[in-house]
């Protein structure tokens, strides 16, 4: 059997799981899982059908199949092989511990992903990149060369067919350019202090204000600093007798989690955007 991934958005109104589900009959499909959820705030329809197909098929022809319904109901509609490992591209700076954490668990096989290439502005992680067998691209950049990094940065992802790129502690702002040209594949992860405690050094700046709950927030990049649609978040209560660095061990530890929750949803096409907001289906 072949498997593959339905995912839609549309107005929400009658007949619309009735048609998906007669155009898998006419396939001779046979569904593996299906979720939904309707917005009555939006009137949105949201679906994910992972189904399988008795002979292999490629995304293409089944769009094209599909179309007709998709054009019906006015769908949002892609069609995802489940087999194919989503390609990932990598952003980070000096801070190690969710490039480890996402290495590690695609490695292990945790992570149904294919870490395609590290893009960092400093070495630090070239020897780590080279123990995983993964192309390691040091690209400096300073207010001066930023535009022409950053057309390295998108030559590699067109270059190498990347589906998503994860800024796992990338402390470097985009512009707005590479932001549109990454609409919907690229997540941010940070501390959930925001917009307190902005810059260098939070959880130091936490401590001094003797915070009680430290958390993480991944998101889809977006123009408006960290501010795009939400896709996973977590918390863990601390209290008086932790240090700075124990703050900042804490956080470090639930910033790996979610942000690899968000990078698993996402090549498993668990995503929908609805405006502002996601739905993920888990």
């Amino acid at each position: 059997m072949h498997d593959y991934i339905l995912t839609l958005s549309c107005p929400d109104r009658m007949g619309i799981v009735h048609s998906v589900t007669g155009w898998l009959l006419g396939l001779h499909g046979n569904i593996i899982d299906s979720q939904q959820f309707g917005d009555l705030e939006t009137a949105t329809f949201f679906l994910r059908v992972h189904f399988s197909l008795p002979k292999a098929a490629q995304t293409e022809e089944l769009e094209s199949s599909f179309s007709a319904v998709a054009h019906r109901y006015d769908m949002k509609a892609r069609i995802h092989d489940a087999c194919r490992k989503a390609r990932v591209l990598i952003l980070v700076s000096k801070q190690g511990h969710c490039l480890n954490s996402l290495l590690f668990r695609a490695h292990s096989g945790e992570l149904p992903a294919e870490i395609a290439g590290i893009v960092s502005n400093h070495r630090d992680y070239a020897g780590m990149a080279q123990t995983y067998g993964i192309p390691f691209h040091h690209l400096p950049v300073s207010p001066e060369t930023r535009q022409e990094q950053e057309a390295q940065i998108l030559d590699i992802v067109h270059r190498e067919r990347i589906d998503l790129v994860v800024l796992a502690r990338y402390m470097q702002i985009l512009s707005d350019h590479l932001c549109k040209q990454l609409s919907g594949r690229a997540i941010n992860i940070h501390h959930s202090f925001l917009p307190s405690f902005k810059g260098a050094r939070p959880y130091h700046q936490a401590h001094a204000r003797g915070v009680k709950i430290i958390g993480a927030t991944a998101h889809y990049v977006t123009a408006d600093l960290d501010e795009g649609p939400i896709i996973e978040q977590d918390i863990e209560r601390v209290d008086h007798g932790l240090s700075a660095s124990d703050l900042a061990r804490v956080g470090s530890d639930i910033e790996s989690l979610v942000l690899s929750r968000a990078v698993r949803w996402h090549v498993q096409h668990r995503i929908l955007l609805n405006g502002q907001r996601t739905v993920v289906f888990r």
